[in-house]
């Protein structure tokens, strides 16, 4: 809507909720979850103006060139665009989310601040992506003026869209139809359609929407709501720097705000083929008193040569007490927390589908099922092992694998999250057999109805999604403007 300000076009959006948290609004999100343990569903978005960008980090990275091709290891893995396609819609959405310059080369941030070098892998196999840090930018109040004064937007709120109706031969939409909890109906008729709902939400109406298709709009062939992606995010291992070593670069979470950057660590793209696993980060966090005090005492238990290694660790803990200045980021912590975050891979398993219960406007309510496979698993096992080899090949620590990780691959560990970046349930493809939109996110079989945001992504990646989504978002705006003339 705000690419659109100042066009030609009128523009309607309908926003479901209001400027503010409403909690009858937030209770429609509400949800059964029958698959792996997963979040409240109404706790993971916001029914309001703005949506979810009221309650996100601001993480930004854009996704990896691996990320979009076809992998023979990864099934149903491939994009119809390629990441160059996205690269100008990148920049673009640096604007609207506020961020620095479109640059995400760790060269680019060691030139900016040479005092925070990078750990010295050999970037054959291990090297540190780069994120930038919107504000964040909350897009409910940053632009509500720019949407509420604009001449040829429409805005109305606590405009909850119900239905969505197609003609007779169901190659169009007609109408939407709105219910409002003060009992109101409403129609909404318009050139093109554009669901830019969340995840979810968009799986949901469009399959809540059986009255000519019975089930559900674009989905003769069972795919909508299927292939849901989180971001499973646990933490994985320990590493172990005995020596003085300054690790800014990696430690942007613990408050600096001063800095709208950090990096983690990632395998490039021949090491992921050559393991045949999928995308990963690892974050690294100071450990816990608790957790440095276990390590250090279980390190000659697994290294056999760590008496030296151990001396390093004592000797510099003697030098922190006696009040020695470091140029670590915390002169406590010599050892640190992996925390990863992992691409699930593409699932059909893994879906949204209607339950029996309604809302209070009458919509089915959603079902998430859940679904990992081995492969997310085993990602995460044989990155750990090949970072664990190259820290030890380079001398500059050790890697402490959590015991869940070497369990079988079914076996996940009791505190396993995910990013809340929900992924997946419209996937682009230019298959009608295999995608539910089209390389220019267009419902396959409707002349008329798009579908924004993350539900397009046909895989996860590792990277936060937001500066992914915003950029399809603003190539989908290009092109409905493009339609429109």
């Amino acid at each position: 809507a705000l690419e659109c300000v100042g066009t030609p076009y009128n523009v309607i959006l309908l926003e479901g909720g209001g400027f503010d948290y409403d909690t009858e609004m937030q209770d429609r999100y509400a949800g059964e979850t029958t698959g792996r343990d997963y979040h409240l569903l109404q706790s993971t978005r916001m029914h309001m103006f703005g949506g979810t960008t009221g309650h996100w980090a601001g993480m930004c990275s854009p996704y990896d060139e691996v990320d979009f091709i076809k992998r023979d290891w990864v099934p149903h893995s491939g994009w119809p665009i390629q990441r160059k396609d996205l690269d100008v819609f990148y920049a673009r959405a640096h604007k609207w989310l506020e961020l620095g310059p479109y640059e995400y080369s760790t060269e680019y941030w060691e030139k900016k601040e040479p005092i925070r070098p990078q750990l010295p892998f050999d970037k054959a196999k291990v090297y540190t992506k780069m994120w930038q840090l919107s504000p964040p930018t909350r897009f409910g109040t940053r632009y509500r003026e720019d949407i509420v004064s604009a001449k040829n937007i429409h805005l109305y709120t606590y405009a909850a869209v119900t239905n969505i109706a197609a003609n007779e031969s169901v190659s169009s939409v007609d109408e939407l139809e709105i219910k409002c909890l003060n009992g109101k109906q409403h129609r909404v008729k318009a050139r093109v359609y554009a669901l830019a709902t969340g995840t979810i939400q968009n799986a949901r109406l469009l399959l809540a929407s059986n009255r000519q298709a019975r089930n559900g709009l674009g989905n003769d062939l069972d795919l909508v709501g299927r292939f849901f992606m989180d971001h499973p995010e646990v933490s994985s291992a320990f590493l172990a720097i005995p020596e003085t070593r300054n690790l800014d670069l990696y430690m942007q979470n613990l408050g600096f705000a001063s800095r709208n950057y950090r990096g983690e660590l990632t395998l490039n793209r021949a090491t992921q083929e050559e393991l045949r696993i999928l995308n990963i980060t690892a974050g690294l966090y100071p450990a816990t008193s608790t957790e440095t005090a276990d390590i250090r005492s279980n390190i000659q238990r697994q290294y056999p040569n760590a008496k030296v290694f151990k001396d390093q660790f004592d000797d510099n803990l003697e030098r922190i007490k006696a009040g020695e200045k470091t140029p670590t980021i915390s002169t406590e912590s010599t050892i640190f927390r992996l925390f990863t975050r992992i691409e699930q891979a593409p699932n059909p398993a893994s879906r949204i589908t209607l339950g029996p219960e309604r809302d209070e406007l009458g919509v089915p309510r959603v079902q998430l099922n859940w679904q990992l496979t081995n492969l997310d698993k085993r990602t995460i096992r044989d990155f750990y092992h090949t970072l664990g080899e190259e820290v030890g090949r380079h001398g500059f620590g050790r890697i402490m694998i959590m015991d869940w990780v070497e369990e079988p691959d079914d076996v996940w560990p009791p505190f396993l999250g995910t990013g809340w970046h929900h992924m997946g349930t419209t996937r682009m493809h230019e298959d009608s057999k295999q995608g539910v939109v089209d390389v220019n996110c267009k419902v396959h079989g409707l002349s008329n109805l798009y579908v924004a945001g993350a539900a397009a992504f046909t895989t996860a990646g590792a990277a936060n999604p937001t500066l992914t989504l915003v950029a399809l978002s603003l190539r989908l705006s290009d092109h409905l403007k493009e339609t429109m003339n």
